[in-house]
């Protein structure tokens, strides 16, 4: 695949163009923002999402088509388990609602750098080492057999280790004081709650990109590919926030569909790496992977919708990779 340095240049220049758009439009006033703006959001991202996909399909062929549509299909399943923990961080430092659209900007804004940067390191390492693709098929099995265990607990935003060593260290208020980070009381200057809130969103991020990255490069080994999924699925995050928001607790079984993509994806980039190794080994299709990443979705979605309609009180949960048990060893 040839991307030209104007094709990257103007990608990019749209990219940031989709985020002014955000700035200056819906996230430039805070405010609750209400089922029918974040219909219309979500629906203008994911329209542009699929123009995009159609053009790369028409411009560069059926085959990086259908592994854009692959990756932004993993990207988007592995962005709603995401938002599990935003609604987490968000409710656990009590942060009033009219700020949330504007901390989750932020939030994709960091997500965006963090990604450009991972993904320029694993394209370096899978053009200079084709073993790359075990290793990160390695880091997916183990992510996706860990949320298997703990599918059903929630993390503890408090227990971030940036989180932990900024409350020891820097001077705090416990009152909000706006959207303000700092705040300057009787001559000394403070960090507020929301400062906590924007380390604990960002360190979020850069773990998730650990595992969202070779996700990706398990169903494309196109770096523009590779990066526009994820931009394209990052930006519409923060509208399906707010649309999903009431309905994120019915997704009982999300975090465990997820799992088996994850290590389904592990699996194919091994294959990957043993068909380079010893051709008589099957390489698994993009159109495949892309039918079973959906039809897992599919069927976590039905199973999920149908349990909570039977049992009310049930509720979601992110996953997490370890128990609290597991991280004093």
């Amino acid at each position: 695949m040839q991307v030209s340095t104007l094709i990257w240049v103007t990608t990019i220049g749209l990219i940031l163009a989709l985020i002014l758009i955000d700035l200056f439009t819906s996230s430039r006033t805070a405010h609750d923002v209400s089922f029918k703006e974040a219909t219309g959001w979500t629906a203008f991202y994911v329209s542009v999402s699929v123009a995009f996909g159609l053009w790369v399909w028409s411009y560069f062929g059926s085959t990086f088509g259908t592994e854009f549509f692959a990756a932004y299909l993993v990207e988007y399943s592995l962005s709603i388990d995401n938002l599990f923990i935003f609604v987490i961080i968000l409710a656990q430092f009590a942060v009033p609602s009219i700020f949330h659209q504007r901390i989750l900007l932020i939030g994709v804004m960091l997500a965006l750098v963090f990604r450009a940067i991972f993904i320029s390191i694993g394209a370096a390492a899978i053009a200079a080492f084709s073993f790359t693709f075990v290793v990160f098929g390695a880091i997916l099995i183990w992510t996706g057999v860990g949320l298997f265990k703990h599918w059903n607990e929630d993390p503890e935003p408090n227990d971030n280790f940036m989180v932990r060593i900024l409350r020891k260290r820097v001077s705090m208020v416990d009152e909000f004081h706006g959207s303000k980070l700092f705040v300057t009381i009787r001559g000394k200057r403070f960090a507020t709650p929301m400062f906590l809130v924007i380390v604990a969103i960002a360190s979020t991020d850069l773990l998730f990109a650990l595992d969202s990255i070779p996700a990706t490069f398990g169903v494309t080994s196109q770096t523009f590919l590779v990066f526009t999924a994820n931009a394209f699925a990052l930006l519409g995050l923060r509208a399906l926030y707010f649309l999903l928001k009431g309905l994120l607790d019915k997704l009982i079984y999300l975090s465990l569909g997820l799992s088996f993509i994850l290590m389904f994806i592990g699996a194919k980039l091994m294959l990957t790496y043993a068909h380079e190794l010893f051709h008589n080994v099957p390489k698994i299709p993009t159109p495949v992977s892309l039918a079973v990443i959906a039809t897992i979705l599919t069927i976590s979605t039905v199973a999920s919708l149908i349990k909570s309609k039977q049992n009310p009180e049930m509720k979601a949960h992110p996953g997490r990779i370890t128990t609290h048990k597991d991280e004093g060893k």
